[in-house]
């Protein structure tokens, strides 16, 4: 049983769905089994189902019909049932979430019942709840085509003159279109990392239908089509910009989970033209951050990913916002997943104090945990490097150099990654050996570094600072 597709969705349910799942067995509509509520009770004890002895189907057996012999037959039946009634409830919450398109199918069984007031009635209210409703996203044009399809079923019925055949048409239109946009920027953004080839269809069309219709002034459509041009056209800025607004004026137009990919696709731009450079993305980066976790938006169920929390860190140290990244650290380090707690906060009051220029601090800090995140253990030796050189502490330095080259070569650091690191590691050795005295040198050397991309040397200015101070 520990392993049965029972078990898995029930370990799914949080206190809220079990009280209601016993609920919904009491009821002789949903159950008419005493064995199948019997069954419900007996594993709502054994949460969180971390014994797979205690949860064998003769135990359940032991304890829903005592001294009668096993029947595994008859056991599996009763977890069949079991699972069949907790679907039901999840498809009953699924459906009845989303109140208009319930209410919409509601005015659907009242027409087809030749109910005709009861009809009217309800699509008034649909229509009234429709436009109540906060979102303005795919979902509002997709129930806006349900409501318009379900009244040209009502009025084909009976007339053939005025009917709302434009309205359909126009709201099936809206609904492709940000979906269509959506779905592009998706394939798009996965196709650029992945190195996948999609063909996206119908998305010209579509983008010159957009332009021509001046469909922008539908936030949705708006945000996706620039997003996809920030996509597609990543040294055209002024996207960027224009999507940047969007986000500030209808970030409660879209549901948080949409809201919060809005973000990253904004987010996720800045750091593209950050490794291409562009230092005032840096800002950019680091207000979307700030504005995203202020709005709650760039917080998931479990929390904050480690990853944005040290690029929130990162962004904010840089940008001199010493202040804001300490009461961060603070009051959001719960948030993050506990096995990588102990380590990122670590890592990230380093950078605070390495930023500060509070070195002591930041050895002692970096010296309490080895990172298992490779890059994340290469960029604490980066800063441990510099420590190092700005304090004279060559011999620590050099044994540090020689101890990041050997990591690299046992680790699988990839792409532009490696590059970076092994740069680093070689400019700062020629910097290390390198007569000042020697102004040949000193100027092949700069060269060198004023030569490499920002991508593969993301310490370049570091390097040309303690050039020029030799």
């Amino acid at each position: 049983m520990y392993q049965s597709r029972l078990i898995s969705l029930l370990r799914t349910l949080d206190r809220k769905e079990w009280r209601k799942l016993h609920k919904w067995l009491q009821s002789p509509a949903h159950n008419q089994r005493e064995d199948v509520q019997q069954l419900a009770a007996w594993l709502h004890a054994q949460v969180p189902f971390d014994d797979p002895d205690a949860l064998s189907k003769e135990a359940a057996w032991a304890r829903l019909f005592p001294g009668r012999p096993y029947d595994d037959r008859h056991m599996r039946q009763v977890m069949h049932f079991l699972l069949k009634a907790v679907e039901a409830m999840l498809l009953h919450d699924e459906q009845n979430a989303d109140r208009v398109r319930a209410l919409t199918m509601l005015a659907g069984v009242f027409r087809k019942r030749g109910l005709d007031k009861a009809f009217e009635a309800t699509m008034k209210q649909v229509r009234k709840r429709h436009e109540q409703q906060p979102w303005r996203n795919e979902l509002y044009f997709r129930n806006q085509y349900l409501i318009e399809q379900e009244q040209y079923s009502y009025l084909s019925g009976f007339q053939r003159l005025h009917l709302n055949l434009q309205e359909m048409s126009d709201a099936l239109d809206l609904t492709y279109i940000v979906d269509k946009l959506r779905q592009s920027c998706l394939m798009l953004a996965h196709q650029t990392v992945y190195k996948a080839d999609y063909r996206i269809g119908l998305l010209e069309p579509v983008l010159r239908y957009v332009e021509q219709e001046d469909l922008l002034r539908f936030p949705a459509i708006a945000v996706y089509y620039h997003i996809y041009h920030t996509l597609s056209e990543r040294d055209e800025e002024g996207h960027f910009y224009r999507l940047r607004e969007q986000i500030r004026q209808h970030y409660d137009k879209f549901p948080r989970g949409e809201m919060r990919d809005i973000y990253l696709f904004a987010i996720n731009y800045c750091i593209g033209r950050i490794n291409a450079g562009k230092e005032p993305f840096i800002r950019e980066a680091f207000e979307l951050y700030r504005a995203g976790l202020e709005q709650g938006i760039l917080i998931e169920e479990r929390g904050i990913s480690a990853w944005t929390f040290r690029n929130v860190v990162t962004n904010g140290v840089y940008l001199g916002e010493f202040e804001w990244v300490a009461r961060f650290i603070d009051e959001y380090q719960h948030l993050l997943e506990s096995k990588f707690r102990e380590s990122t906060v670590l890592y990230c009051q380093a950078q605070l104090h390495f930023a500060r220029r509070d070195y002591d601090t930041a050895m002692r800090l970096l010296a309490r945990t080895d990172f298992d995140d490779i890059l994340i253990n290469l960029r604490a030796k980066t800063m441990l490097l510099r420590m190092y050189y700005e304090e004279g502490e060559f011999e620590a330095l050099e044994s540090l150099l020689q101890s990041m080259r050997t990591y690299m070569q046992r680790k699988k650091v990839m792409g532009y990654h490696r590059a970076n690191f092994q740069n680093f590691v070689r400019l700062t050795r020629k910097l290390v050996r390198l007569n000042p005295f020697n102004k040949q040198k000193r100027e092949a050397l700069r060269q060198e570094i004023e030569k490499a991309e920002p991508m593969t040397l993301s310490e370049k200015q570091w390097l040309l600072q303690q050039l020029d101070q030799l």
